[in-house]
């Protein structure tokens, strides 16, 4: 469901009690040959294998795109390399020298990589793994250590990082409302609720056992129905999110309706999580309800807490 039009409604601490009201030149080989590149023995990193395995990966650095290349790898009559989504998008034409390209593969190049060992992307944000070329790129797309992107869902942010530089992006750009402790009590109001499809109320990160969780509420369509829905998200990887449970509470009038569930990772986008409907859902007619008064206006009161497992 398309979120375009979507409202993003501030949020306004109540009370020290966490209580919150939230209103990036060779010869020319013959077609079907390669290019020759002097045979390598198996290159890893180390001492004396860094300079000569960096030099070679080099050459797996496609030109146009700039993203390192595999098979098929292609070559214009020059030898001049790029790889096979680029070629495409130049129109068989070699970005370098014009000459049209063909169907040339090296080949060569793509034994090299096959002896070539090189560290994770994500080294500088502490990954210590070493693996062969064609294996890095299916560790690299599930490292521990990736970056996370910006768990803020009012706008569109492209803003990635580990998890202090997020709290701190949080804080500071986004202007969110920071929380130490692990319960909670918000109050979320609206003024004509029945003129309002889809909203997002201003994100709400709690610090809580040593680690940082996203507290969501929004507005949004469930098929035909309106629904308002609060779920948490956990700011670290799944297999940590695991570690914790929490609850949602929201009633009035002797009525009530629990939630309790496991905080999902951040790694699952905010859209991921609401469109698997896990979290703390209430119609508006039911949220109305629990608002007293005339029903014009919605004045949602929702308590919880977080607990780690044992």
């Amino acid at each position: 469901m398309s979120m375009a039009s979507k409202n993003v409604c501030l949020e306004v601490s109540e009370s020290p009690f966490q209580e919150s009201e939230i209103g990036p030149s060779v010869s020319s080989p013959s077609e079907g040959e390669s290019m020759t590149i002097p045979k390598a023995s198996a290159l890893h990193i180390g001492k004396q294998g860094l300079s000569r395995a960096s030099s070679v990966h080099e050459l797996l650095e496609c030109p146009v795109c700039t993203n390192s290349m595999y098979p098929p790898i292609h070559q214009c009559p020059n030898g001049h390399t790029l790889c096979s989504s680029c070629k495409l998008r130049v129109h068989n034409r070699c970005p370098t020298c014009r000459y049209e390209l063909g169907n040339i593969r090296c080949l060569a190049l793509e034994k090299v990589a096959e002896s070539l060992e090189l560290p994770c992307k994500y080294q500088g944000l502490g990954c210590p793994d070493i693996f062969p070329y064609y294996s890095k790129q299916k560790h690299e797309a599930q490292c521990t250590f990736r970056p996370y992107n910006c768990p803020y869902t009012g706008s569109e942010c492209s803003v990635m990082g580990d998890i202090p530089t997020l709290v701190a992006h949080l804080r500071d750009d986004h202007k969110v409302d920071m929380h130490n402790g692990c319960t909670f009590n918000h109050r979320y109001v609206k003024s004509n609720p029945q003129e309002v499809e889809n909203a997002t109320w201003m994100l709400t990160v709690f610090n809580c056992f040593g680690q940082h969780f996203c507290l969501h509420f929004e507005a949004f369509q469930l098929g035909m129905a309106p629904v308002y829905m609060a779920f948490l998200r956990f700011m670290g990887d799944d297999n940590e999110a695991k570690n914790f449970s929490y609850s949602l509470e929201v009633g009035a009038n002797g009525r009530k309706l629990i939630w309790q569930g496991v905080p999902r990772s951040i790694r699952d986008s905010h859209r991921k999580v609401r469109d698997s409907h896990d979290g703390l859902i209430i119609q508006r007619n039911m949220a109305l309800f629990f608002s007293g008064g005339d029903r014009k206006e919605l004045k949602l009161r929702v308590t919880g807490r977080i607990w780690k497992e044992q």
